[in-house]
């Protein structure tokens, strides 16, 4: 199955049921989609690098562990807030267990609360608009748009215009290559009026698709341009 076949709750679903035999693949590709968000979360709350990238492995390992997946219902909201108001839940369960473990006399690493919780532990570049639910939502607003753009590419790569794609795709945004259509229809050997018409073409699936992650991650249809508003803050942000 690749990782981009199906929209996240589609995935959620599949991972969730221990009865489905895409519940292995449907697995790897949350842990795919939003290990770099988590990562980043912990990283933008305090962890080094190495804690982080610990933390967020042994997160994940737990929530597959106790089929925690298996409780997202699509009928309580986002997907995004269900998976972080997890981990949350994580670190307050590991910060606990450390502690235990120091009241018994054993040995520990840095302890995890001040890792976590001490907010003079944040990095310096760090602004005080730039928090750690911030840097999860952009990074998770990365990952869904990435998730819409490769699933656009495939299409492309196995109609064999890989290439014409990966020249194209600049503009999805709206950006110009420098030179314009022209530059681009060159590229291609194709015509400016082509390029054109492919351009818009490309955006209209672009915005399809993006509608259709987005749909599979919150509750009702109603919220998907709300999602679609939020993403794009969080890019902003």
């Amino acid at each position: 199955m690749s990782r981009f076949d199906t929209t996240q709750w589609s995935v959620v679903s599949a991972a969730g049921s221990s009865r489905d035999e895409r519940a292995r693949p449907a697995l790897n590709i949350l842990c795919q989609t939003y290990w770099r968000p988590l990562h980043q979360y912990l990283c933008h709350s305090g962890c080094s690098d190495e804690d982080a990238r610990d933390l967020t492995q042994s997160f994940l390992a737990a929530f597959i562990e106790r089929g925690s997946v298996a409780h997202a219902n699509r009928e309580e909201g986002r997907f995004r807030a269900y998976l972080l108001a997890s981990l949350r839940h994580f670190l307050l369960n590991d910060i606990a267990a450390r502690r235990a473990l120091k009241r018994g006399g054993g040995s520990t690493t840095q302890s995890i609360d001040e890792i976590v919780t001490t907010t003079a532990a944040l990095p310096a570049e760090l602004t005080d608009t730039t928090t750690p639910d911030r840097v999860f939502d952009r990074q998770w607003a990365i990952a869904v748009l990435s998730q819409v753009t490769e699933r656009l590419r495939a299409e492309w790569v196995s109609a064999g215009k890989s290439y014409e794609f990966d020249t194209l795709a600049p503009n999805l945004a709206g950006d110009r290559t420098k030179g314009g259509y022209a530059a681009l229809a060159t590229a291609i050997g194709s015509t400016e009026g082509a390029v054109k018409v492919t351009i818009h073409r490309l955006r209209q699936r672009y915005r399809r698709y993006l509608k259709e992650a987005i749909a599979d991650t919150v509750a009702t249809p109603d919220e998907v341009d709300d999602e679609i508003r939020y993403l794009l803050r969080a890019l902003a942000g």
